[in-house]
């Protein structure tokens, strides 16, 4: 699991560990690891080869400045682009001199960037605020119209550290090596996108972190311990019955997908209540449901539902939403449920309540701008954690969920752009609702279903379908549920 922590708790456990070492440990070891990873991208080829440091005042200029020392005593000609001559680190600018390195002002920049065989960008690391200063943003313009790669150090400038908001310029990086632990900006888009590789960098300030993180991402091994098995005594009604509404005569294929996503989802049985052709469409797709034509109320016992995938808009819509809400049992809602749940009634509930909206639907059921929602993913998906008193999931090219009354947020790993196609949302809104059905917690159901839906995504020959994703996800169980 990787875990991200704020600036401010970051600076803490700084402070703290330094006040227990000697002077300049911490810098030391963040530059032996700054410039271990640079050595790295160089290759067997690094003596002779060129880097350029982009060097901000503070300490990651001096990150910048010792790691640039480190590898001019290995052979490699260092040039170190002063952003503010007045403000530099003094003690990093004298051991690159020391080793050999030279130093010119930003009025250079252009000429060493275009020699370069790799860029250091040591302009403002985790303490930027508000996007780039004119002369840094220039350098960031610079740099990536040379196209030469980027190794941020500790975060690419521009981007903030704590919400992954980007304002304005921002430095693109092939690799940003980060220090002591992950800040939640280098897992959260748009900011995620600026950073590239992230290679973690142990400097011993795990000790001094709260045990609490603000934003963690699980791997393959967290996955896996959340997923349901079937005991030797278990029956299809004790691995979970999920309820699924949606689909409607103008949209019956988001019923089919659904219903294949909790087909593929761990629970025993799936019940499907729908009108029209649907009903007829997902039996002859899938003989395993248990259809009925009426309303969610009469389709029988379930332990969680899923509402809303082309539900439609009209009444009888609207009636089978509200059937869904008042039932005492895990629901999730998604797309046409969005729009048509009552705020009020969603609060009320006792048993969880899991909302799914893409960007769009977050900014309708927040009154703000999509625009808004995607630039602030983080402190939007907490807004509508807090505002619905609901388990929030917000889709996109990093997946976010977080829980009613705060805790970390997660954040997907395993997304990937193809699985941005018609459908692929109905697809997890299924998967999710088995894993409810299994018992499963609002926020591990989300966290598990969307790792799975986006590794079958992967896994679905390109270009994938929903269909096709939902047909990769017996392979992923497979491969998660596989003994170590």
């Amino acid at each position: 699991m990787r875990t991200a922590y704020r600036v401010e708790t970051v600076r803490a456990a700084e402070q703290a560990l330094m006040a227990r070492l000697p002077e300049g440990t911490l810098m030391a070891r963040a530059a032996a690891g700054l410039a271990a990873a640079c050595a790295d991208l160089l290759g067997p080829r690094r003596y002779g080869s060129r880097v350029v440091l982009l060097v901000g005042s503070g300490d990651n200029g001096g990150d910048a400045l010792y790691a640039g020392a480190r590898l001019a005593r290995r052979g490699v000609a260092v040039t170190a682009v002063t952003v503010r001559p007045d403000r530099v680190h003094p003690g990093g600018l004298a051991a690159l001199r020391a080793a050999g390195g030279r130093v010119v002002g930003p009025e250079d920049a252009g000429r060493a960037v275009a020699r370069a065989d790799l860029v250091v960008d040591g302009i403002t690391g985790i303490g930027g605020r508000g996007g780039l200063r004119p002369e840094a943003g220039e350098l960031a313009r610079t740099v990536a119209e040379r196209g030469v790669p980027v190794v941020a150090v500790d975060l690419p400038s521009g981007v903030d550290a704590d919400t992954g908001e980007v304002a304005g310029p921002a430095v693109r990086a092939a690799v940003t090596v980060t220090f002591g632990t992950h800040k939640p900006g280098l897992l959260i888009d748009p900011a995620g996108e600026y950073a590239g590789e992230v290679r973690l960098v142990d400097i011993g300030l795990g000790p001094e972190l709260p045990a609490e993180p603000d934003v963690v991402a699980l791997e393959d091994a967290d996955v896996a311990a959340l997923l349901p098995r079937p005991a030797a005594e278990t029956d299809k009604y004790r691995r979970g019955v999920v309820g699924v509404a949606a689909g409607s005569a103008r949209y019956p294929g988001a019923a089919v997908l659904a219903v294949g996503g909790a087909l593929r989802g761990g629970a025993g049985a799936v019940r499907y209540a729908g009108r029209g052709p649907a009903g007829t469409t997902v039996l002859a797709r899938y003989p395993e449901t248990l259809v009925s034509g009426g309303p969610p109320r009469k389709a029988g016992r379930v332990q969680a539902w899923v509402v809303g995938p082309g539900l439609g808009d009209d009444p009888e819509a609207r009636a089978a939403v509200t059937d869904v809400l008042e039932a005492d049992v895990p629901v999730l809602v998604d797309a046409d449920g969005l729009r048509l749940l009552d705020a009020g009634h969603v609060r009320a509930r006792t048993a969880p309540t899991l909302l799914t909206p893409h960007a769009g639907e977050a900014a309708a059921l927040l009154g703000t701008e999509r625009r808004r929602v995607e630039e602030s993913r983080l402190a939007s998906v907490r807004a509508l954690a807090e505002r619905y008193r609901a388990t929030a999931l917000l889709k996109g090219s990093t997946t976010l969920i977080a829980a009613p009354g705060g805790g970390p947020v997660r954040v997907n790993p395993t997304g990937t752009p193809w699985l941005a196609t018609a459908g692929s949302g109905d697809v997890l809104s299924g998967l999710i609702g088995a894993l409810l059905a299994t018992g499963l917690t609002a926020l591990d159901a989300a966290t598990a279903g969307t790792y799975l839906h986006g590794l079958a995504g992967r896994l679905a020959p390109p270009p994938a379908m929903a269909s096709t994703v939902t047909e990769a996800l017996p392979e992923v169980w497979a491969r998660l549920l596989r003994p170590a």
